[in-house]
């Protein structure tokens, strides 16, 4: 069960210019998963955590808002498991696949 959450540099810098409400969004989901585990917050319909397609295939979105998204993948960090986020923007997929270099 995936309980540890990492961000990436990129993830923290877009998260601290994103609104106030996605900020508090992600604090919560990030809270659930610490607390629950990744497999129980994924079933919340809410979230919507879906795989990506395409060049994206290895990572996960989960909405935070209308437009928000979190881009997510699992990593092994230290021989553990964990949720790595490595974006925190609008879900332009085309923007998303130039930064992640893929």
């Amino acid at each position: 069960m995936i309980k540890t959450v990492c961000e990436t540099r990129r993830a923290l810098k877009s998260l601290a210019q994103a609104p106030e409400f996605v900020r508090i969004n992600y604090l919560m989901w990030r809270g659930q998963i610490e607390e629950s585990g990744l497999d129980e917050v994924r079933k919340v319909p809410g979230y919507h955590d879906e795989p990506l397609q395409g060049k994206l295939k290895h990572f996960r979105s989960v909405r935070l808002g209308r437009a928000y998204r979190i881009f997510y993948r699992i990593a092994a960090i230290d021989q553990i498991e964990a949720v790595l986020v490595e974006e925190v923007k609008r879900h332009d997929y085309k923007k998303i696949e130039r930064l992640l270099d893929r």
